[in-house]
């Protein structure tokens, strides 16, 4: 079995497309900000002879496979564990200044969601960690265990978007009480129990999807690495430089969204009768919106069906 039968790279087309015009000069560097098992990273390798590329990824398994994956590249290939709020660091410690492409994927990887033991999928039984990093922080269960209702309230509102998150809230706490919440299966009891009938049958999904999403997020502090990582990642950027970004959730695409419409906005006072340059917007928008996945796509990587895609450009340095 090869890599390619295991992972899918979603867009792979479209994310080459796109970062094409950013790698074609010699010696240009592309940073995957969520190497994962490699799959992107080795197309564009393969088809940009001349990049080097530098990998980031907090999970160790991830790096491993990916390190495999891209062995045959050499040199080219510089692979650091790190969260990818940590751009900076490692691209200092690789003894780069400047890139000319980025790419983000972000979201639960394949590998994690295929290992049953990770905890991340609600639809499989095992131990609540939902860590990305399984070196080092807090789990899911830890956060189920000791949170109050207030707080495990907030992040199903926060980072679930749960109509429910109240109830849910109360239905833990109160299951706790008689024995620990320590595995998935027992956590999608409660909350199924929790759920009344009659939404239920409106359809609105699995009753754990959402809180399954929060307390991920929560676990990993996504989208206050994201918030970080954005930024430093579009400084890191050379004019002409491109960063691709793919989102799963609502949460995570608002959040690019905003980062993107204010680099490509003009800082001009109001009123102003000419533009100075040092006003005139940092980046543009490559794409217009977000991009889909086509019904094909989708039909073949059914992990593409939630994905919006979002990408600029550095058009001036800053002033």
């Amino acid at each position: 079995m090869t890599f390619s039968d295991i992972h899918t790279p979603v867009l792979l087309e479209r994310c080459v497309e796109l970062l094409a015009p950013a790698l074609t000069r010699p010696g240009a560097v592309l940073v995957d900000a969520t190497e994962g098992m490699g799959g992107h990273s080795e197309a564009l390798l393969e088809r940009f002879d001349g990049i080097r590329l530098i990998g980031l990824d907090r999970d160790t398994d991830a790096l491993r496979i990916a390190g495999e994956r891209l062995a045959r590249f050499g040199d080219r290939v510089t692979l650091v564990h790190t969260v990818y709020d940590g751009i900076a660091g490692a691209l200092a410690g690789a003894g780069v200044d400047r890139v000319d492409g980025i790419l983000f994927d972000l979201g639960v990887s394949s590998l994690q969601l295929d290992e049953a033991d990770r905890g991340f999928a609600y639809a499989q039984d095992a131990p609540l960690d939902m860590r990305m990093d399984q070196t080092a922080g807090t789990t899911a269960a830890d956060i189920v265990a000791t949170y109050g209702e207030g707080d495990l309230r907030r992040i199903f509102e926060r980072y679930g978007e749960e109509k429910l998150a109240g109830r849910y809230a109360r239905a833990i706490i109160a299951a706790r009480e008689g024995a620990p919440i320590t595995r998935s299966g027992q956590l999608v009891d409660v909350l199924i129990a929790a759920t009344p009938a009659a939404v239920q049958r409106e359809g609105r999904g699995h009753p754990a999807k959402r809180v399954f999403q929060a307390l991920r997020i929560e676990v990993n502090a996504e989208l206050a690495v994201l918030e970080r990582a954005l930024p430093a990642a579009m400084d890191a950027l050379r004019v002409g430089g491109r960063i691709v970004v793919m989102s799963y959730q609502s949460l995570e695409d608002r959040l690019v969204k905003r980062v993107f419409a204010d680099a490509a906005a003009s800082t001009a006072p109001a009123g102003l009768p000419v533009e100075l340059p040092e006003h005139a917007p940092r980046f543009r928008l490559v794409v217009k919106g977000a991009e889909l996945a086509t019904d094909e796509e989708k039909a073949q990587n059914p992990r593409a069906t939630p994905v919006r895609l979002r990408a600029a450009e550095r058009v001036r340095e800053a002033a």
